[in-house]
Parts: C-alpha cells; structure tokens; sequence
C-alpha cells in the first residue's frame, strides 16, 4: 500500500518506524511545524521529523491542512490509505476524502471510552483496569468513526502515564500492521462506536495535578501515577512545592489529611481521607529526582507537619 503518515510525537514514530519495515510504501510523512520547548524554549523538531530525516523520507510541516495547493499535492500522491497517530491537526473533510481507503488513526483508548487528546492519563485516574488500542476510521467527529479492529492490555497497578504510553507505543504499532493486512485481505468488518458509552478524555491542566489530601489514598495514587511525567503532581509544605513521582498506599487511617504521620527511610507517610500515603520519590523546584530517604537527609520533614489542601479549583483550604 501506498501510505501518507500524519504523526509527530514518539507515540507516532514507533508506529512509522515499524511501518518502515514492512512492504507499504510511505511516500508522504505529515508533522507539526517545529516548537519552542523546554525550560530554554528552544526550537524542537518532533520525533515523527527526526525519523523521517534520518530515513530520508519526503517530509511536510504545514500549518493547515485546508491549503489548496496541500490538497493538490496530496491527491497527486494518489495514497491507498493515511495513518494518523497522535498528529495534532484537525483533517478537514477534504483530506480524509483523499485515500482510497480513507484516513485510519491509532487511538490509545478501547473506544468509545475515552475520545480526545489524553486517553492514557484519563484512564490512569479513572482507575480503569484496562486500555489498549484502537484503529478507527477518523471522520468529522473528535474520535467517532468507526472501529476497525481493538486490542486491548491490562493496567498494572504500578503503571504510569509513561509506562502505560511506552506500552501502548508498541501495541499502535502492532495493531496498524495488522489492520493493514486485515485491510488488503477485505477481512474487516468495521463496527460503530456506542454513544452511550463514550466518555472523553480532555487535555490535561496543570491544576489538575494538585494534590487534595482529602481524597482517599487510591484517589491521589492515581494522580501520582496519571501525570507522571507531565505535569507531575504536587503540593505544598513548608512555603515551597514538592512534587511527588512515586507513592504507596499505606491501609489505616491515623490524622487530619495532609498530616505526616511517619518520616523512615521507606518514605514519607501522609495520612489521606481514606488510608495513607507513602511518598516514595520527590523533588523540590530546581532540584533533582530524590528518594524519600535522600530527601530526608537535606530537609527537615517530621510528624505533625502538614501538607497544604487544594480544592478542585487549585486554592488552598485548612
């Protein structure tokens, strides 16, 4: 098949990487226009760009995709199919009119649970304890098209956004070679999304990862886990924030929410609405990634201190 591959972060690029492998012919890769990033706001290429340079592959970045000149250029290509993963711009009606077999997306979620730009964290905080991948036919709607094939993997319990998105990369990848196979074979038999079901997934807030030390401990190890790496959650004691990466439910209940109730070299033991949390790895703004034990040993943590509340519109609350 003749491929146009719409992609740009490292979720895509696994994808394109492994389409390089096979028969299909990529002779187009679409990517978001290079951006400032990072603490320096230098400009970064995407990683879909990256591979696509390094492989020597005919490679566009445009702003829009409803010039009409792009649209020349594209039914010019005269594509079996588009993959799109993770791309970041809307595919207008004239687009997805363009391949023979249309414009298929890999989707993190099993559809129609969590439609939209963050499917992974979404889940992760929901508590779900499965996800997985699905191929979709994209049409005008935010992730309503229809499934062509699902696969789906279990959350693990210690999973964050950044295991569960490692894992999915090679799930996406997997699944679009084989629903190109399924494909050619006519062997899909393509199924509609149940409205009833679907739930979306919006992009995250850093807001969100703030951490209300009266939900239960479940409820904030969620939050740990879901915004692991980006934006990593947080709270605030002592006047400054403290941004925790890895947690442990403790079961008991034993103080106010908030209150540290043991400082060991396992962690730091906060009590919660329900249960305890042990802080297992933190971080001070500008510091370095610490273990509780490393963290101790240049702060002076100790039981009764308290974290401070947040409510759900990020103010602090006693």
């Amino acid at each position: 098949m003749k491929i146009i591959f719409a992609g740009t972060p490292t979720f895509a690029a696994t994808a394109l990487k492994v389409l390089m492998g096979t028969h299909h012919e990529i002779v187009l890769v679409l990517t978001q226009p290079d951006r400032p990033a990072g603490r320096g706001m230098k400009t970064v290429s995407s990683a879909v760009k990256l591979l696509a340079q390094q492989h020597e592959l005919t490679l566009l970045q445009p702003d829009t995709l409803k010039s009409p000149a792009l649209l020349t250029q594209l039914q010019a290509l005269k594509a079996d199919v588009m993959i799109v993963a993770a791309y970041g711009l809307i595919l207008p009606k004239g687009v997805l009119d363009i391949p023979r077999y249309g414009c298929l997306n890999i989707h993190a979620s099993l559809l129609p649970r969590w439609r939209g730009a963050a499917p992974i964290q979404r889940a992760i905080l929901a508590g779900d304890r499965e996800t997985g991948i699905t191929l979709m036919q994209i049409d005008v709607g935010l992730d309503t098209g229809v499934m062509l094939l699902k696969q789906s993997i279990a959350i693990a319990r210690d999973d964050t956004a950044q295991t569960l998105h490692d894992k999915l990369c090679v799930l996406g990848a997997q699944s679009v070679v084989e629903g190109l196979a399924l494909l050619q074979q006519e062997k899909i038999v393509p199924s509609c999304q149940d409205e009833a079901l679907a739930c979306y997934a919006p992009k995250i807030k850093k807001i969100e990862a703030a951490i209300d030390w009266q939900l239960t401990a479940e409820q904030i190890d969620r939050i740990v886990r879901a915004f692991n790496p980006n934006p990593g959650a947080y709270s605030y004691i002592h006047g400054g924030m403290l941004k925790i990466w890895r947690a442990q439910i403790i079961a008991g209940d034993s103080a106010e929410p908030g209150t540290i109730v043991a400082t060991e070299r396992h962690g730091i033991t906060v009590a919660c609405g329900k249960d305890n949390l042990m802080l297992e790895a933190v971080q001070k703004p500008g510091g370095k990634k610490l273990s509780a034990a490393e963290f101790l040993l240049g702060h002076a943590l100790q039981p009764g201190d308290c974290f401070e509340n947040m409510n759900a519109s990020g103010s602090k609350y006693d």
